[in-house]
This record gives C-alpha cells, structure tokens and sequence, in this order.
C-alpha cells in the first residue's frame, strides 16, 4: 500500500445513544471525543443512534403489517383493472374493443383529400 493515502484504520468504541450500548470495533471513522474503555486504554468515540441493541429487527419489536389492508388498498384504487387482468379477462376485452374499431373505421366514409392550387410563377 502506498503511504499517506490510506485512512487510519484503528480500534473505536461506538455507543449506541439510545440505549447507551457500547462496543468496540474497528473502523477508519474520523471522530474527535475518546472514552477510556473497560481494558483501561482510551479510544476514539462514535455515537450512533441505532445499533443491534436497539433496531427492531434484531430485537424481535419489529410490528408486522396487515398483508390484507394493502391488497384491499390496492383494490380500492386499481378496482376492476386489476382483477380483469388477473383473470384473463383484460386480453379478450382488448381484443373485443380493437376488432370493434377496426369495423368502425372500415365502415367510415373516405376523406376526400383537398388539392391545393398551384400558383402560376
């Protein structure tokens, strides 16, 4: 590795400020506070707000949410588009409405196509 380039990698405390949960690692965070660890030595010190000791995951709070409310929320606002599609039914009305339009358009009358005049130089 080349000198001087490099961030210095070195052991640091993080304490967790919501819990006040404290571990050491290591890490090349800048930090400007120290704390004297329980090994006696002083270290660089990093607070953050969540940790394995607090985040809702990894502490088995984390709520789950009703599965039913969101499909019903989805079926309030996509209503009958997502059950026709989910059914078939959304491919054989499209069929139905591009063959009406195609009868539609046969039995429209030409429009006759208007000539402009040319002007005499």
């Amino acid at each position: 590795m080349k000198p001087g380039i490099h961030p210095d990698y070195r052991e640091v405390v993080f304490v967790d400020v919501s819990n006040n949960f404290s571990f050491k690692t290591r890490s090349t965070i800048a930090t400007k506070e120290k704390i004297k660890w329980e090994d006696g030595q002083e270290y660089p010190l990093a607070k953050v707000e969540t940790s394995s000791e607090s985040h809702p995951f990894y502490t088995g709070t984390q709520k789950i949410m009703d599965t039913a409310g969101r499909v019903e929320k989805f079926r309030q606002k996509f209503g009958s588009k997502a059950v026709a599609k989910a059914t078939g039914d959304g491919v054989a009305k499209t069929a139905e409405k591009k063959a009406a339009a195609k009868v539609a358009k046969t039995t429209e009358k030409p429009v006759a196509k208007k000539v402009a005049a040319k002007k005499p130089a």
